[in-house]
């Protein structure tokens, strides 16, 4: 100690060394986990177990903990950004809006899905039902999916709409029963196992949830959606911007050979690519149609 004491530019070289590397590292080390909610549009046991070997690949790339759970509802999704329980969330495109307008939240990443940014919402029938045209399901049953949901609802409606089917917004004024089934592959198997005369979905649902060739078979459809932008993840508002930039720079990195079975079970995607939020006023406008306004 005294032989410091005779040489103070030493000293204080060596104290700005000691502050520089612990300024370096304390922010990583008391960086709080990340909270990422992920919208239950599939069996949300399957996809807690994904989603958390999602949140361990997105931590390591953020060099910071990343907590995942699934939300209750899509509601619950837009809730959490709202209240600031969630960092991040995994929003469907019409969730994300809702989130926009509502919660201030800004779309980081979206999904890259079958090497698209895109996906439509189709009208599916069983084969064996003699259906061939939307038309035809005057008086039958609907599953629809969630009242929030893009392709399991808020798309599907606004087709019927415009063409004449359904007044005032309201789809039991051409169906005889609606149903929310709460996730898509609930519907996909309501209607495989008859409980239901057709369901609104999105594009890949057969292929995704009816993995026999059979049953896939025996699902057909009868009308298409428009092209949606694909769902991603969103932050909350008030997340730092250096944060912000550290989340998309991660998510573009979850690609390739590394992560395709992960991002497969997760939401059957390929990866991620930039988004931003003008590219969602296609979806802004279809809410608008159907009667979706900011609280």
């Amino acid at each position: 100690m005294r032989a410091f004491a005779r040489r103070p530019a030493v000293v204080a070289a060596l104290a700005a060394v000691l502050v520089a590397l612990g300024a370096a590292g304390a922010p990583r080390a008391a960086d709080p986990p990340l909270h990422l909610v992920l919208t239950p549009s599939q069996k949300p046991t399957d996809l807690i177990a994904a989603g958390e070997e999602f949140g361990r690949a997105l931590a390591r790339l953020l060099d910071r903990p990343v907590r995942v759970t699934v939300a209750s509802d899509y509601a619950a999704v837009v809730e959490a950004l709202r209240n600031r329980t969630a960092d991040l969330a995994w929003v469907h495109p019409a969730g994300y809006v809702l989130a926009n307008r509502e919660a201030k939240a800004r779309i980081v990443a979206k999904n890259l899905w079958h090497g698209k940014a895109t996906f439509t919402s189709r009208f599916y029938v069983r084969r064996d039902s003699g259906l061939t045209r939307v038309e035809e399901l005057r008086g039958k049953t609907i599953a629809f999916v969630d009242p929030a949901s893009t392709s399991g609802y808020v798309y599907p409606m606004v087709l019927l709409i415009r063409r004449g089917l359904v007044r005032n917004r309201d789809p039991k004024t051409f169906f005889r029963e609606v149903v929310f089934a709460g996730s898509h592959d609930a519907g996909m198997r309501a209607l495989l196992n008859g409980h239901v005369d057709a369901l609104a979905s999105f594009d890949m649902a057969r292929e995704q949830y009816l993995k026999d060739p059979a049953e896939r078979e025996r699902i057909a459809w009868v009308a298409e959606t428009e092209p949606i932008p694909e769902a991603g993840i969103a932050a909350r508002d008030g997340l730092d911007p250096a944060t912000f930039a550290r989340v998309r720079a991660a998510l573009l990195k979850l690609r390739g050979p590394e992560y395709a079975a992960l991002l497969k079970r997760i939401y059957d995607i390929d990866g991620f690519e930039p988004a931003e939020d003008r590219e969602y006023d296609p979806v802004r406008a279809a809410m608008d149609e159907l009667g979706f306004r900011p609280r």
